[in-house]
């Protein structure tokens, strides 16, 4: 057994506590963004885009993490009104598709390709996604069911959300291995993968699997069909992401066929013309 007896909160400055979460927040959103322009400049992308989808992207993310949330304790919510607006309660997907709609809507208003900075943000929000699950660890949220495995790690500390002294499956280290892993091979692919959006729809697609699989051993609310919400939205984006990624890659291949059919073939006129 690993035992946890990290205090959650980093400081205090007065009433106002810090939290190792919050930190390892700050810190994911400073690789995002490192990431994205340094992919910004590969690509031809002007740095002042990077910072602005950033800035609408944390807006969006914050504001449909917390819907999200709100619609999965909708009972809790309706019975307590005054504590829908807050910042206790965010959820990971919630952030994904929030952030996902403000670059949408950004590059409409900007008149952007959406695939094309997709593909700039994927391998920084991967890793971003990472090191927010350290603050995880640390702050014992996102914690696994009980478990006998030599692995399983138990929280000590009173401040830890996780419930004290019981064995747990250690799901936030599972997520931050996977999420470097998927990091990894998206950082590998970043210059192979054709057409604009594939390394995006990757990035989803990697991500979700990663997180369905892995809620099977956390604790979770069934919301429909015995499932959990987040394991319906992973579903949803693996059914959509996954066929969009293989239509798009061999509408991409029959094209680079087709055009290097019409080149040889002028080629050949050319000759016989010589």
């Amino acid at each position: 057994m690993i035992t946890i007896g990290i205090d959650p909160v980093a400081f205090s400055l007065g009433p106002f506590e810090v939290r190792w979460y919050g930190i390892m927040v700050v810190l994911a959103v400073v690789a995002i963004i490192i990431i994205a322009l340094l992919e910004a400049r590969r690509v031809g992308i002007s740095e002042e885009h990077v910072y602005s989808v950033g800035l609408w992207a944390i807006l969006g993310g914050i504001i449909v993490s917390r819907l999200v949330h709100v619609i999965d304790k909708w009972d809790y919510y309706m019975a307590h009104p005054r504590h829908i607006i807050g910042f206790e309660g965010l959820t990971v997907y919630g952030a994904v598709i929030g952030a996902m709609l403000a670059v949408l809507i950004y590059a409409w208003v900007k008149k952007l390709s959406f695939w094309r900075l997709g593909d700039v943000i994927a391998p920084g929000a991967i890793l971003g996604q990472a090191i927010g699950r350290i603050g995880c660890i640390i702050n014992g949220c996102c914690y696994g069911l009980p478990t006998s495995l030599p692995w399983a790690v138990v929280y000590a500390h009173p401040s830890s959300y996780a419930p004290p002294g019981v064995p747990v499956h250690p799901t936030q280290i599972y997520h931050l291995l996977w999420n470097l892993a998927a990091f990894a091979v998206i950082w590998q692919l970043r210059t192979q993968l054709k057409p604009q959006g594939s390394l995006f729809l990757t990035y989803l697609a990697l991500y979700a699997i990663g997180d369905l699989s892995i809620r099977f051993v956390r604790p979770g609310e069934p919301f429909l069909f015995g499932i959990q919400q987040a394991q319906l939205i992973g579903i949803a984006i693996l059914v959509v992401a996954v066929p969009w990624l293989v239509i798009r890659m061999r509408q991409a291949k029959a094209e680079t066929t087709a055009s290097g059919l019409v080149i040889g073939a002028n080629q050949s006129e050319r000759n016989r013309e010589d």
